[in-house]
This record gives C-alpha cells, structure tokens and sequence, in this order.
C-alpha cells in the first residue's frame, strides 16, 4: 500500500488490518492513531464501497474500544479533514480536559514530541492485547 509522504514522514506504521493500515502519529502528547484504507486514490468516505464502508467502521470502533481500554480519554476525536493529505485517512486521538490542547484541536498547537522506542514498544504491546486476532504489526 502506498502511503501518502506526508503520512510516512508523520507517522509510525503499526501494522496492517484487514482494510486499513494502522499509524500511529509520532508525536507523544497525545494518544493519536490514524486508520488508512488500502486504496491510494480514495478522498472521501463515500467513494469506498459499502463492504468497505463497513470493514472501516468494525477497524474504528475496534480502534476506539482499545484506545478507551488503554488510555481512558476523558474524549475521542475521530476526524477525517484531508485538507493536507487528500489520501483517505481517519484520526483517532484520545483528549484529556488536562492536555496542553484541550478543548481546542491538537492540529498546530503544540511542537511534535516524537516517542521513543520503548514508548513504541509498549503502545505495540497494548495494541496486541485487543487487536491480536485482526493487526498484522510491521517490523
């Protein structure tokens, strides 16, 4: 699958759903995942066809359920904007009423803290303990 430059450069790759590429964001403040369908020229939402529609929403709320178990956010946002990257991409971020962000957007308000491996490490092992039996990880 090929990924938008901007994504790779942003991002770390987790590993691969049935549908969608899982990413996480590197940037430590704050929990933010980012689902990717397998389909390079999709923009939008409806372009995907309703199998697919349905395969997205199963890898979201499966997502949703793990990030609510793991990181307990006073708050889910899940935005697809592509004003940057047209590529098809769904953020999951988790919020805290204490984050530097909050309520506004994470977009632009504070410098990017990347993780560290062992950082890397342990999301990969809270990602394995409910998206076992669907996440294939990368390397």
């Amino acid at each position: 699958m090929k990924l938008h430059p901007q994504l790779e450069k942003d991002c770390i790759d987790i590993g691969q759903l049935k549908l969608c590429k899982l990413l996480l964001m590197n940037d430590s403040n704050y929990p933010w995942f980012i689902l990717v369908p397998g389909l390079y020229n999709i923009t939008e939402l409806h372009q995907l066809t309703v199998s697919d529609q349905a395969q997205l929403w199963k890898e979201s709320s499966r997502l949703c359920r793990c990030m609510e178990t793991h990181y307990t956010p006073d708050k889910l946002n899940i935005a697809a904007l592509g004003n940057v990257v047209p590529q098809l991409h769904i953020h999951h971020i988790a919020r805290y009423k204490t984050d530097s962000a909050w309520p506004s957007p994470v977009w632009g308000h504070s410098p990017a803290k990347p993780y560290s491996f062992a950082q890397i490490r342990d999301i990969k092992h809270c990602l394995r303990s409910c998206l076992a039996d669907d996440l294939k990880f990368s390397d």
